[in-house]
């Protein structure tokens, strides 16, 4: 069974496209099978990996509203042999409206994703910026959600009201649901200001918070523009050493403490850069960006946080307890 994370923050802007991708791109490199789920109607995701999203003939779209087989509109990358990706569309945006009206509609994706488990081992799912019935369905099907936190002044801001959506969804629908981590995303370590982010999201969440920050990076911003994920486009960028370092992470808190990633070698074929596994282990201690926290035990990684509230600018907002599972 796959194991089924979402990439959820209501908040735009924060990183949760490229975060989807270059994971999933990452746990690919990894050689885990892995399946990139685009439920944003903007189709990011889609295009992120070198899709044209008006080549796309059947989408998620198709399988959510017309019962098409979502095994029928899932696309492999050839670049990636591991990594495939079932896309999204401009028609998903009216898909909230056309179930609305469906009985047990918060669980019609989870259904979608019990045709697809058996054949991969992860399936990423870029969630919509917002908390409307598509989140609900991811939430609802998935078994974690990985929660991009950008390193600025709103950047915790909102945060307890996914919380509660989460706590809502664990209490009616999904009660295996957890929080696999939460991603300090756009981070600066130069700034005071991505620096007090940083440890008031730590004190937030605890050992949730991921050891390694994903900094800004040019290289970073540029990689969605050539359709490629930024393990394709430059694989020695710190941008593609931080993601898989996150990648690494998750897998020792999902697998085992002893799961590591090969470090990739860029290989120069012109303006094509190929991926090549070297059996140097992958040591996050590579990337160049600060990291926020030394990297969880086990014990650390399965313990509940407590959520009390950031050092906060103003009054702060009341905070649900949230229960996170194993």
């Amino acid at each position: 069974m796959a194991q089924v994370i979402a990439i959820a923050n209501q908040k735009g802007g924060v990183g949760k496209t490229t975060t989807a991708v270059n994971l999933a791109a990452s746990l690919a490199i990894a050689e885990r099978r892995t399946l990139l789920l685009d439920a944003d109607p903007q189709g990011n995701a889609t295009s992120g990996v070198g899709i044209a999203k008006e080549t796309v003939e059947l989408s998620l779209y198709d399988s959510l509203v017309e019962g098409q087989p979502p095994g029928e509109a899932v696309l492999p990358i050839s670049a990636l042999p591991f990594l495939s990706v079932l896309p999204a569309t401009q028609d998903l945006v009216g898909a909230e409206l056309q179930l609305v009206e469906r009985g047990g509609r918060e669980a019609i994706l989870r259904g979608i994703l019990d045709q697809l488990q058996a054949s991969y081992d992860y399936i990423i799912v870029d969630c919509p910026p917002s908390l409307g019935l598509l989140t609900l369905n991811v939430l609802t099907a998935t078994n974690g959600v990985v929660i991009p936190i950008q390193c600025e002044y709103y950047g915790l801001e909102g945060i307890s009201q996914l919380l509660n959506t989460v706590r809502l969804v664990q209490q009616n629908f999904n009660p295996g649901l957890a929080i696999n981590g939460v991603l300090l995303t756009m981070y600066d370590s130069r700034l005071n200001l991505c620096r007090q982010v940083a440890e008031d999201a730590k004190e937030y969440f605890g050992a949730k918070v991921f050891s390694t920050p994903i900094p800004r990076n040019v290289r970073l911003a540029e990689a969605p523009s050539f359709g490629k994920p930024i393990l394709l486009y430059d694989v020695q960028s710190v941008g593609a050493k931080s993601y898989l370092a996150v990648a690494q992470e998750l897998l020792r808190r999902v697998e085992s403490p002893g799961a590591t990633i090969a470090q990739p070698v860029a290989v120069d074929h012109g303006s094509e850069p190929a991926i090549n596994t070297a059996p140097e282990q992958f040591n996050a201690s590579d990337n160049d960006s600060s990291a926020v926290a030394s990297a969880p035990s086990p014990t650390e990684s399965a313990a509940v946080p407590d959520i009390p509230a950031p050092a906060p600018t103003s009054e702060p907002e009341p905070l649900p307890e949230v229960t996170t599972h194993e």
